[in-house]
């Protein structure tokens, strides 16, 4: 043992490494004073959302306006469809043969006899070349005729003592009255 003492050699820590002197510490230079914000681009900028505000409210009225101007042009091309309908069945009816039938026999009209044709060369008529007789042999409105529903009847007609009405001849007096309280329910036991 005792020789491992004597071998043994002291440790030296090696030397710390020379550290630079620290430099002295300096104030910064003073900073500039911020300039205030100007009250002309606080009031350009306040103005400018209130322009898009009130731009956009203005779009939102007139998009508005628009819907319900909208509704009202729609409604009224449904009505017109609907008049537009109601009038072509009624053009459909007067120019029925039936009517026009009826019509000529109003105004005393006749069915002609067998027909006459006239050759221009020589001025020959081929047919019989007499007129029709004051009796027509087609009678429109007897007892073999269909009624014609698209027609006005001739009673609703003589009853109004001058030309028929719109009235007449869409039938808006036979419409069912308008529901104001819901739709009727059938009732039940």
């Amino acid at each position: 043992m005792s020789l491992n003492a004597t071998a043994r050699k002291p440790v030296v820590a090696p030397d710390a490494p020379a550290r630079a002197p620290r430099p002295n510490l300096t104030p910064l230079p003073k900073t500039t004073a911020r300039r205030k914000p100007k009250l002309a681009y606080a009031l350009v900028a306040l103005g400018g959302a209130m322009a898009i505000g009130a731009a956009q409210i203005g779009l939102s009225l007139a998009i508005t306006q628009d819907s319900y101007t909208l509704a009202s042009l729609n409604s009224e091309l449904r009505t017109l469809d609907l008049r537009t309908d109601a009038l072509q069945e009624e053009l459909t009816g007067l120019s029925s043969p039936q009517a026009l039938a009826t019509s000529a026999a109003a105004l005393g009209m006749v069915v002609a006899g067998s027909p006459a044709y006239l050759r221009l060369s020589d001025g020959a008529v081929f047919g019989t070349g007499t007129g029709a007789g004051w009796d027509s042999t087609v009678n429109p409105n007897g007892a073999g005729a269909v009624s014609n529903s698209l027609l006005v009847p001739p009673a609703q007609a003589d009853a109004n003592d001058g030309p028929v009405t719109d009235d007449a001849v869409t039938g808006t007096e036979q419409l069912p009255p308008a529901i104001t309280d819901g739709l009727p329910s059938p009732e039940t036991r």
